[in-house]
């Protein structure tokens, strides 16, 4: 599982994937969940005076974190589970995304200038890092430096727009800081809110130190929560109360994170040993439901699947029409039907890259399902039938489809396999552990398709040009090597719109041309079902909203 530059999104290749992924066969029970998120959440909400002081929340992860700085590009997703608990956001982000000043950590947040674009940040008096400094502008300006890109020893996920940043200055006291863009960014609200966080300019102010400081633990911290203790060899990281914390007192006293296989959660649920699991199948929430005095939580979750063609030059699907035809003899409303009947009454693919179902922006920009189109663009190409499988100057449209091995993923490239078969496109399933998946295949182009999930955030426009946007010599996260000076000067526009209507409207023009340049298509939206504790409150599948984690806690 690895942190991955795209729409502020987290490629999860890894064992987590059996939780990004809900898996079942199909099923005459039509479920009660939705596929559009941002309409609400189900956390089980209660004011903190009907909580008890105390309690002790136990979550999962799916490894112990190999870098705890969640900017690293060998950092993962599980990195961010454990630190949102301790470490600084400048929003909190509500059920239909829409964010607000997070006044724990910063009193007021302005954009106060737009030729040049100038945002200021005056932060909260009382914010200090848990190791008694306070946190000033120093530690925003070496964020910003560290993440521009212009040191390439900084080994980054995501510039998150400081790639455009020109400087940042000391504004009226060290409490403030004024950041100067020399190209406007539309997101400029994600930089540290979404999924980004502010780490203290010890970790940032260096290569060094951003790559390597963080690699065995994290120390200094500024939430309402602090590492208390690790242990890597039983897989145990317990958070507790941090004493610096100026902000409301939480109810919970520790988190523990317990590293688990995808197959002992639900288990572990069953024998009071954690509190909380993500519901990855059919049969999962039978049990789930069986376990006395859990509760059931439905919201959309912010992951969603996807399949990447690999386009590079000399490539077997160089050719764009080749790479449109395939897109379009995959029905993925039958593969939602399949994978998600009976976890969501609806069942329904995702159709936009940028937007998840139910966010504001969200429209369908799909080319739709269509495979006698498919078939006979694929002949215009010169791809003719020869027995089951076509040709081409000696060459046969064989696809070798690489991706975790789990069994979901595996039940969804079947149902390609005999969508395509169908057309004369034959694929084989090309199963790998997590470990090395990135590194070894995706990275290096191995594969002519592959299927991993991103993680969705509230702020989508930061981050496009990493992943559809092309330069042949910095791939980013365009690991499919496709795209079009037209495309990148199109995302350049959508990222440089300050008016969020506007660049909605161009988001959803780089969206359409995405799916017209067959550089991926997506998949399935995750239910997001989730077991709790039934007295566990302000707690449970959160949609696109951010947890408020002094509220967290459990019913007296």
């Amino acid at each position: 599982m690895r942190i991955r530059s795209t729409v502020s999104r987290l490629a999860i290749p890894a064992v987590a994937l059996g939780m990004v992924l809900s898996g079942c066969a199909a099923s005459d029970d039509a479920g009660t969940g939705t596929s559009a998120i941002g309409a609400t959440n189900d956390t089980n909400p209660h004011d903190v005076s009907e909580l008890r002081d105390g309690g002790n929340l136990r979550l999962s992860l799916s490894s112990f974190p190999e870098n705890w700085n969640a900017l690293h590009i060998d950092s993962d997703a599980d990195v961010s589970s454990v630190e949102r608990p301790m470490m600084p956001q400048a929003y909190r982000i509500d059920a239909a995304g829409d964010p607000s000043l997070n006044t724990d950590y910063f009193t007021s947040i302005e954009l106060t200038n737009t030729t040049p674009q100038q945002v200021v940040y005056t932060i909260n008096p009382k914010a200090t890092w848990s190791d008694g400094t306070p946190i000033t502008w120093e530690d925003i300006a070496a964020q910003a430096h560290a993440l521009s890109g212009r040191d390439k020893a900084f080994l980054i996920s995501n510039n998150q727009g400081f790639d455009r940043v020109q400087k940042v200055e000391r504004g009226a006291d060290d409490r403030q800081a004024v950041v100067t863009f020399d190209k406007h960014f539309a997101d400029w609200r994600g930089q540290f809110a979404g999924n980004s966080f502010l780490y203290p300019k010890s970790v940032t102010a260096t290569p060094e130190s951003f790559n390597n400081s963080l690699v065995n633990g994290i120390s200094v911290t500024a939430g309402p929560f602090q590492v208390q203790s690790t242990d890597r060899a039983q897989g145990r990281i317990v958070l507790g109360r941090n004493p610096q914390w100026w902000g409301a007192t939480p109810k919970l006293d520790n988190i523990t994170f317990s590293v688990l296989d995808n197959a002992a959660r639900v288990p572990a649920l069953q024998n009071n040993e954690i509190d909380s699991v993500g519901i990855a199948s059919r049969d999962e929430l039978k049990t789930a439901q069986g376990v006395p005095d859990i509760a059931i939580r439905r919201a959309p979750a912010n992951q969603w699947s996807h399949l990447t063609f690999n386009g590079a030059p000399g490539s077997l699907l160089a050719d764009p029409k080749v790479r449109v035809a395939i897109s379009k003899a995959i029905d993925r409303q039958g593969i939602a039907t399949a994978i998600d009947n009976g976890l969501v009454a609806d069942p329904k693919p995702l159709n936009n890259h940028i937007y998840l179902e139910g966010q504001k922006g969200y429209r369908d920009n799909s080319l739709g399902f269509d495979p006698d189109a498919a078939a006979r663009e694929l002949d215009e190409a010169g791809w003719k039938l020869n027995g089951d499988v076509r040709e081409k100057d000696g060459r046969k449209l064989e696809i070798r489809n690489v991706m975790y091995n789990q069994d979901v993923w595996v039940q969804i490239a079947q149902i390609m396999q005999q969508n395509l078969a169908s057309i004369g496109v034959k694929m084989t399933i090309d199963t790998k552990p997590g470990t090395g998946l990135f590194t070894d295949y995706i990275q290096p182009g191995d594969f002519d398709v592959a299927m991993w999930s991103w993680v969705g955030d509230p702020f989508p426009l930061g981050s496009i040009f990493q992943i559809w946007g092309y330069k042949p010599n910095d791939l980013q996260g365009n690991y499919g090597r496709i795209g079009s000076p037209e495309l990148n000067a199109l995302i350049e526009q959508t990222i440089s719109e300050l008016d969020a209507n506007k660049a909605i409207e161009l988001a959803n023009q780089v969206d359409r041309e995405v799916f017209e340049e067959g550089h991926s298509i997506p998949l399935l939206q995750t239910p997001g079902i989730v077991a709790v504790r039934a007295n566990l409150a302000n707690y449970g599948a959160r949609g696109l909203a951010t947890y408020d984690w002094t509220k967290v806690g459990f019913l007296k």
